[in-house]
C-alpha cells in the first residue's frame, strides 16, 4: 500500500546507521576536507563542516537539504494535559511539517536505504506563536559534542576509508540508530507543578511496514512527492505522537545513549498528527524547525551540548539561506 510504504521508508533499512549515510552522500559528493580541529566548535563551524562536505545550495538548508513541506493538523489526546500544559496539548492546532532526507545532498536518493529520514513539525499556537518537534529516525543522535559533529565530518569529506573506519571505531555510539524518536529527553510539566521526563516517538497510524530492497531500487530516486501526493488524495497520512516515560536516574547529557530498556518503557499518548497535503517548498523554507523552541510545560535537556547547539546551528543556515 503507497501511505504504508512511504512512511517506513523514512526508517533506515536494516538499522544502518546514521553515519554510513552521511558517508554515503559525502563519497557521492566528491568533496575534500581538513584534518579534524581540537578548537571548541560553534554553530557557523557545523554549517561550514556540512557545506564543506556537500556544497552549498543557495537559498537551501545545509542540513536535511532534500525535502517535502506539508500542511496538516495536530489534535490532542485527552489525557496530554495530565503531562503538559503545554497549549497544544490542550486543543487541536494547524501545523506545517517537513519530511526530508538527512545530510546536505540535495539530490539525496528517496529510495537510499542506508540514509537517515527526519520528520519536523511546527505546531501553529496562534497570534503568532508557535512550538517545534524535530525527529529523525533514530532513537539516538551519533556524536556527543558538536566538536565530535565537525570532526565526523571533515573525516567523512576526506573521503579516507581508514579515517572513517578509525572514527567509527573510536565512536561506537555513532551505530546505534535504529527507530523514529527523538534523542533527546524533555520534561513536561503540567498544570499543578507535577514534572514528567519523556522522549517524544511517533508511530504511524497504518503501521510499520516497509520496502524490500528490491522494491525501493524500482521505485527510483525521486519517488516520495508524487507517492505521497497519490496518498494524499485518499485521506490524510496520521501519525500517533506518544511520549516515552522516563524514571528517576535516566540521564539527559549524552544523546547517544538510549534509556535502559527504552524499548519497553511505559508510553502515553499525546495526539494524533495528521498530514493532510503538500505544500509549496517556500512555505518550509520561509523558517527553520528548531529542536529548541520549546513552549511552557516542556523544557529540553540543559546539559545536552548537541541540543543546546542545533538550533542556534539551524539559525545559522537559515540566516544563509535569506542571503545567499
Amino acid at each position: 500500500m503507497p501511505s504504508t510504504r512511504f512512511r517506513i521508508v523514512s526508517r533506515p533499512a536494516r538499522a544502518l546507521s546514521l553515519l554510513f549515510g552521511i558517508a554515503l552522500l559525502a563519497a557521492a559528493s566528491g568533496a575534500n576536507a581538513e584534518p579534524a580541529t581540537k578548537v571548541p566548535a560553534g554553530p557557523a563551524d557545523l554549517v561550514n563542516a556540512l557545506n564543506d562536505v556537500f556544497g552549498k545550495y543557495p537559498g537551501q538548508r545545509s542540513a536535511h537539504t532534500k525535502g517535502i513541506c506539508l500542511t496538516g493538523t495536530f489534535t490532542p489526546a485527552a489525557d496530554a494535559p495530565k503531562l503538559s500544559k503545554a497549549p497544544h496539548f490542550g486543543k487541536t492546532v494547524p501545523i506545517t511539517a517537513r519530511f526530508s532526507l538527512g545530510g546536505g545532498n540535495l539530490k539525496a536518493p528517496d529510495n537510499g536505504q542506508d540514509n537517515v529520514r527526519g520528520f519536523a513539525i511546527r505546531f501553529d499556537l496562534g497570534d503568532g506563536a508557535s512550538t517545534d518537534l524535530v525527529t529523525i529516525s533514530a532513537p539516538v543522535f551519533f556524536v556527543q559534542t558538536p566538536e565530535q559533529f565537525v570532526e565526523l565530518l571533515k573525516t567523512v569529506g576526506s573521503g579516507d576509508q581508514d579515517k572513517i573506519k578509525a572514527f567509527f571505531e573510536s565512536h561506537p555510539a555513532s551505530t546505534r540508530q535504529k527507530a523514529w524518536l527523538t534523542s533527546h529527553g524533555f520534561t513536561f510539566t503540567n498544570a499543578a507543578g507535577g514534572a514528567t521526563l519523556a522522549k517524544y516517538k511517533l508511530i504511524p497510524e497504518a503501521g510499520e511496514l516497509g520496502l524490500t530492497r528490491e522494491e525501493a531500487e524500482a521505485k527510483g530516486p525521486d519517488f516520495y512527492a508524487e507517492e505521497l501526493k497519490e496518498r494524499l488524495a485518499n485521506g490524510p497520512v496520521v501519525f500517533d505522537l506518544t511520549a516515552i516515560i522516563g524514571k528517576e536516574g535516566d540521564q539527559t547529557t549524552d544523546p547517544t545513549l538510549r534509556w535502559d530498556g527504552e524499548d519497553d518503557r511505559p508510553t502515553a499518548p499525546l495526539g494524533k498528527i495528521s498530514v493532510e497535503a503538500i505544500a509549496p517548498d517556500a512555505t518550509c523554507n520561509a523558517f527553520s524547525f528548531l529542536p529548541g523552541n520549546v513552549v511552557d510545560g516542556i523544557a529540553g535537556p540543559a546539559n545536552d551540548p548537541i541540543f543546546q547547539i542545533r538550533s542556534p546551528a539551524y539559525i545559522v543556515s537559515f540566516t544563509r539561506r535569506l542571503t545567499p
